[in-house]
């Protein structure tokens, strides 16, 4: 303690003693906050990757459905008569 004062002794030091241990948890503290930032945006990364994923089987899925109805939609007589024109 520098100088004498009105307050307890015991009450100053007790102070000093918690801004001390604040002074010391400090970068426990703020290495924990990076590490759940950084855990939290690969978090999301995957997430978006998962999501990604999933939306592209859908197209794909979409587009082979949509294949499928072309092919079965032509008809076949005309098709035939086609054939035989182009064999002629």
């Amino acid at each position: 303690m520098a100088f004498p004062t009105a307050v307890n002794s015991q009450i100053t030091d007790s102070v000093s003693q918690v801004n001390t241990k604040v002074l010391g948890d400090a970068p426990a503290v703020a290495t924990g906050n990076f590490m759940i930032a950084t855990s939290q945006a690969l978090s999301n990364a995957a997430h978006n990757a998962t999501s990604g994923q999933q939306n592209s089987g859908v197209t794909a899925q979409a587009a082979l459905t949509q294949g499928v109805n072309t092919l079965y939609s032509i008809d076949t007589a005309s098709a035939a008569v086609g054939t035989a024109r182009i064999y002629r």
